[in-house]
Parts: structure tokens; sequence; C-alpha cells
């Protein structure tokens, strides 16, 4: 077996693991999944690496949409990551989302994969407005790693690090993280892994910000972001869309890493 152990690895999920807020449509998503895999590549050259993931997917439309193929294709390493599609929504059950997480743990481990999970920051502390889910994603939070225990399912535990709600680590909607957010990410996940030359610098502090908004500049802030991101995002559930509607994995089958990093350049 390579070096770091791994020879096959299948991310699934939401928006965040296709790569939404690093790089773009016309570019290619690059993302925290793709960055991993590079990261796995180092040590096994012969890496193959599919990506299930589409965005707007709740837990229980991962579960039914990308559990099945990522079985097929028989990984030895997968990544899990959903739920906060669900935090988001009127209708909220911690319990059921979990359920689906653990079904899709269970099914994994259950064919000898390798899996890895993480927990979510806290929202209120990403964008004020949306403090009150805050319960919600520490509910969630708990009910993964129990899930985890259970199966074996290394955890990527965010919620404790002061960094991951650091407004510099996310894009403008606040919802998906920029470039840093997604090195930081795979940097986490590593780390989690235990992979080669990783550490826990992903859990450090940046340096204090310079350009920090408070008082009236925290407020125009807030505004400008309800109506150019918020405001929109509520009109899409009223309507039952999805910003996933119609889309598919971008990467569905195990293909060489190199053709990973030659379509997100």
């Amino acid at each position: 077996m390579a070096d770091s152990g791994y020879l096959r690895y299948v991310a699934l999920g939401d928006s965040q693991t296709e790569g939404l807020g690093d790089g773009d449509e016309a570019r290619g998503l690059r993302g925290w999944a793709d960055r991993l895999a590079e990261r796995i590549a180092q040590g096994s050259p012969d890496l193959l690496y599919a990506n299930l993931a589409v965005r707007g997917r709740l837990a229980g439309q991962v579960r039914a949409g990308q559990l099945a193929p990522a079985l097929a294709l028989r990984p030895d390493l997968t990544t899990v990551v959903a739920g906060v599609n669900d935090v988001l929504r009127p209708r909220f059950d911690a319990d059921e989302v979990a359920g689906h997480l653990e079904a899709m743990f269970a099914a994994l481990t259950g064919q000898g994969a390798r899996v890895a999970t993480m927990t979510f920051p806290d929202i209120g502390r990403i964008a004020p407005s949306a403090r009150l889910l805050a319960p919600r994603v520490l509910a969630l939070n708990a009910r993964i790693r129990e899930a985890a225990r259970r199966h074996g399912v290394v955890v990527v535990d965010s919620e404790p690090h002061p960094v991951v709600t650091d407004p510099r680590v996310w894009s403008a909607d606040r919802l998906h993280a920029n470039p840093l957010g997604h090195a930081l990410i795979a940097a986490a996940v590593a780390h989690a892994l235990d992979l080669p030359g990783s550490d826990d610098s992903w859990t450090r502090p940046l340096p204090p910000d310079a350009v920090a908004r408070t008082g009236l500049r925290a407020v125009g802030a807030e505004l400008r972001w309800a109506g150019t991101f918020l405001g929109p995002w509520i009109v899409r559930r009223v309507r039952g869309r999805s910003s996933g509607d119609g889309r598919q994995s971008k990467r569905p089958t195990l293909l060489p890493v190199t053709a990973c990093a030659e379509g997100s350049s």
C-alpha cells in the first residue's frame, strides 16, 4: 500500500465539499476536498479521487443520492460532511439529520473504509443576524460526535476553535469558506487523519485584523449581507428551489489527482 495508506478517496457532501468559495464556475472549483486529495497524493502518487458532493443538498439527499455510488467505488477513505443546509431550513430535526449521517457512517465503515467527518462552527459568530441558529448547530455537533464514536469515524472538531469563525476565512456570503478557509479545512482533516507532515497549526488564530468592523460599520455590513445573500436565499427556499437544482457532482468517478489539479488551475 502507498505511503499514506490510501488509494481511493471519495468525498460526499454539499457545497462546501464541492468547493464553493474556492475558484469559480469559469475556472473550476477547487475546495478543501480537492486540496486534501492533492495532499494525500504527495505520499500516494497513484491515489484516485472522486467528489460526489452537490451544492444545496440536505443530509438525507446526500444519503439518498451519494451513498450508493460511493459504496460502488469501494473507497478506502471517505469524507462525509453534511447538515448545514438542514440547519438553515425552517423545520430542523437534529436527530433526523444525525440519523442520515450515521447511516452513511455505518455503511461506509462496514465496507472497510476509513471515514472522516467534522463538526460545524457557530454560524452566529460568523453572521450575527443568524445567531438564533446557534442552538441547532450545537445540537447537531453533539450528535455527530456521538454517531462518529459509535462507528470509529474520525472527527474534525472545529467548533471549539475561534479561527473557524474568523470572517477572513469565509466568503462574502458567510456560508462558504474562501480559499484560505478551504485550505484550513483541508489542513484540519489531514491532521485528524494523521497524514505525514500534518499538525495542529490550523487551530491557531490568525494575526489581529487591523480593519475589524465595529459600531456602524458592523451594522452596515450586516444589512448589506442580509440584502445581498440572506434575502435571496430565503426567497429560493420559499419557492422550493435549491442552488443545486439540476446539478450533478463535479467528479463522479475515480480519477488520478493530477486531473483534479489541472481542472482547478
